[in-house]
């Protein structure tokens, strides 16, 4: 008898190597890289072939700038904010019309679990219809009257060719909070999507020439950073670089980009603690635990990766942690029943196994979870456990980007609010008390751009997301994200004759 199981893995290997290679996205066309370069892209359950990529070099990014600055000139730049929007709102509409298909392909592509990308997909087309609403009702300026003399007012305008370089993790939402926006501003984009992860980049191109966009607006550049993301930073026309990635690929970016004194938006790594006080609420703590570093394969900036619970509920929360472990349904993430599917690529995944030994060496006891054998050609690691961990250890200070959680106790505020704050990041942070008093002590002591208490990673997109430290520069979402993707200018208007020095007479 064959099972629905085997039917979605049979599905799934069936795909490798059947879809259609991918072009670059350029002046609304559809082209090979100017050098016909491609590269392969592999599937994470398979480790196969699943399409070939074209990858774009200087040239291919100097001809995506070109078509951008003409349309900024031109017909984008020019058009009636109503126009424009209803080009966002467009676009919305369509990712809503083809989630399945688009949730679908970032499964594929990236090893998320279906029942997560679907969610995803979901709220990307959510993300351009909040920016077209938030453009019409907060795209505005100021007004200053000094006396009978001045009226002094501030406008919004577009900055220009926006370079948009997003990451491969959930990377189709991802890219929908830059492309939002950066569109609907009245930019027009360069994306340059991370190599690992092409599929759904390449449907958000397809969908944006369906909704008809002027040629320019929108260019895809695929690639690798060394090239076509280091040729975007550079490039003199290229006025704002918005970033998603590794805190050191950052830092690079933005010594790449100094000389032509660009404008930057960086969210970059995390290693986000979260907080169990012996008061709060340990089975709703225990559920945004697990979800905090085990969703997403662990492959999010925001994991709450080290946990600290207070010494007097740590070992009945530990306890609880690991049946929760072994029971995390590890398989195909195009099986609606799979919560953790497998790393992205074969390097990741060696990196992540790497820091499994290196928990060993420190000391650590590593508890893993259950990995079917029936997966092993997928870049699987399972649910993890570190226990026995300590702050100095380089598995509690460095990146792991995995499903691996370092378990940690402690006595008091004072030593658990030092302990959280010893590491060079500082993006997220969680904390879970019933005394809501210490919960925004403690929340306001954490060095990171968003804490969250008595609560799960809940994204609002009023509100500014970024980090702080070695996470990231800038906040983006909400009007937030005006700053970065505007310019402001101040007009001071005479209304009278005021007085003017007269020098030489």
């Amino acid at each position: 008898m064959v099972t629905n199981k085997q039917v979605v893995t049979d599905k799934h290997r069936d795909l490798a190597g059947k879809l259609n290679d991918i072009k670059l996205y350029i002046d609304g066309e559809f082209v090979n890289a100017e050098e016909n370069g491609t590269f392969e892209n592999i599937s994470p359950f398979t480790n196969e072939k699943i399409n070939n990529i074209a990858s774009g070099q200087s040239a291919d990014i100097d001809k995506a700038v070109k078509a951008a600055k003409k349309a900024f000139k031109g017909e984008w730049g020019q058009m009636k904010q109503a126009e424009r929007l209803n080009y966002i709102y467009k676009i919305g509409d369509l990712i809503e019309e083809h989630t399945d298909e688009i949730a679908f392909l970032e499964s594929l592509d990236t090893g998320l679990p279906i029942n997560q990308t679907k969610k995803q997909v979901s709220r990307s087309a959510s993300n351009f219809r909040y920016y077209a609403d938030t453009v019409k009702s907060q795209l505005y300026g100021e007004a200053y009257q000094v006396d009978d003399e001045f009226i002094n007012y501030s406008i919004r305008s577009a900055v220009g060719v926006a370079g948009l370089i997003t990451p491969w993790n959930a990377p189709f939402m991802l890219e929908t909070w830059k492309i939002a926006p950066a569109l609907a501003t009245g930019n027009t984009v360069i994306l340059k999507p991370a190599e690992w992860s092409p599929l759904t980049a390449n449907r958000m191109a397809e969908i944006i020439d369906q909704a008809g966009l002027p040629d320019g607006v929108f260019n895809i550049v695929h690639g690798f950073g060394e090239t076509a993301g280091d040729a975007l930073v550079k490039h003199p026309v290229v006025q704002l670089i918005s970033f998603t990635g590794e805190t050191t690929t950052g830092s690079t970016i933005m010594k790449n980009g100094a000389d032509t004194l660009k404008r930057f938006s960086m969210e970059l790594g995390g290693k986000s603690p979260i907080i169990v006080f012996e008061d709060a609420d340990l089975d709703r703590a225990l559920d945004a635990a697990t979800w905090g570093i085990f969703s997403f394969n662990g492959e999010r900036c925001t994991a709450n990766s080290r946990l600290y619970l207070h010494e007097d509920i740590a070992d009945q929360f530990i306890e609880k942690l690991k049946e929760r472990v072994a029971n995390i349904k590890v398989g195909d993430p195009l099986d609606e029943e799979t919560q953790v599917g497998p790393l992205i690529h074969t390097t990741h995944y060696n990196n992540v196994k790497n820091y499994l030994e290196i928990a060993a060496e420190e000391g650590c006891e590593v508890i893993s979870g259950y990995i079917p054998e029936d997966l092993n050609r997928g870049n699987y690691v399972a649910p993890t456990i570190l226990m026995n961990a300590t702050n100095e250890m380089r598995v509690v200070q460095e990146e792991i980007f995995g499903p691996v959680i370092a378990v940690m106790t402690f006595r008091d505020e004072e030593e658990v609010v030092e302990k959280a704050n010893d590491v060079r990041y500082g993006l997220a942070g969680y904390v879970w008390t019933n005394d809501i008093k210490r919960g925004h002590r403690v929340a306001q002591a954490i060095e990171s751009g968003m804490l969250w208490v008595n609560s799960q990673n809940v994204r609002d997109l009023r509100t500014p997301f970024g980090g702080s430290k070695h996470s990231g520069i800038g906040r983006e979402g909400g009007y937030y994200a005006f700053e970065f993707y505007t310019e402001t200018k101040i007009i001071h208007v005479s209304i009278n004759d005021h007085h003017i020095p007269q020098l030489g007479k």
